[in-house]
C-alpha cells in the first residue's frame, strides 16, 4: 500500500505566499494526484488507486473546509457577488457528495473509478471559475490583507491534515469521513 508523508499531502507555502497563491497551489497539486490517479487505475494497481484516492479525498476536503471557513466569507464581503459565491458553495456540496461515494465504493467496483472521474471533471471546472472569475476580482477589490489570510489558510490546512494522517503516513479514511461530515452544510 502506497505510504502518505504527511509532509507532502500539499506543498507548504511560506508565509509570504497569499492566500490565492495558497488556494491556487492546492489546484495544481489535486490537478496532479488526478493525472497520477488515472495512470494507476489503468494499471488496475488497487492499493495504489486506493491510496491516492484517499489523499485526493484529503486534499480537497481540506482545500474547501478552509475556503468555507475563512476564503468565502471574505470574499463574500469583498467582492459582493453572491451569485458567484453561491455557485462555488453549490459545487462545494456537490464535491462532498461524490467524495462521500468514493469513501463508501468499494475500489474494485467500477463505479469507483468513474466517481473520481467525476470528480476531477467538477473540480477541474470550479477551478476554472474560481481562478478566472473569483480570485480576480477578491484580488482587485484589495480590500482583503490576502498575506495574513494565506499564513491563517496555511495554519488551518496544516491542523486539519495531520488530523486526517496516521501515524503510518496513511490517510485515516475514519478521519476522512468525520470531517467530510462535520462543519459546513448547504
Amino acid at each position: 500500500m502506497m505510504k502518505t508523508d504527511p509532509s507532502k499531502l500539499n506543498s507548504k507555502p511560506t508565509p509570504k505566499h497569499d492566500a490565492i497563491v495558497v488556494l491556487k497551489n492546492d489546484h495544481a497539486t489535486v490537478k496532479k494526484l488526478f493525472k497520477e490517479y488515472e495512470r494507476l487505475a489503468e494499471k488496475e494497481d488497487i492499493p495504489g488507486k486506493t491510496a491516492l484516492a484517499n489523499r485526493i479525498c484529503a486534499e480537497l476536503t481540506v482545500h474547501t473546509k478552509v475556503e468555507e471557513e475563512i476564503f468565502y466569507p471574505a470574499a463574500r464581503e469583498a467582492i459582493e457577488d453572491d451569485d458567484l459565491l453561491n455557485e462555488a458553495d453549490v459545487e462545494h456540496a456537490s464535491a462532498k457528495d461524490l467524495i462521500s461515494q468514493i469513501q463508501t465504493t468499494d475500489p474494485e467496483d467500477p463505479m469507483y473509478d468513474a466517481k473520481v472521474k467525476v470528480l476531477s471533471e467538477y473540480i477541474n471546472h470550479h477551478v476554472e471559475e474560481e481562478e478566472t472569475e473569483m480570485f480576480p476580482k477578491v484580488r482587485e477589490a484589495k480590500k482583503l490583507d490576502l498575506r495574513a489570510m494565506g499564513q491563517e489558510l496555511t495554519d488551518r490546512k496544516e491542523q486539519m491534515l495531520a488530523s486526517l494522517t496516521g501515524s503510518d503516513g496513511e490517510i485515516n479514511p475514519k478521519g476522512l469521513g468525520d470531517l467530510i461530515s462535520s462543519g459546513t452544510t448547504h
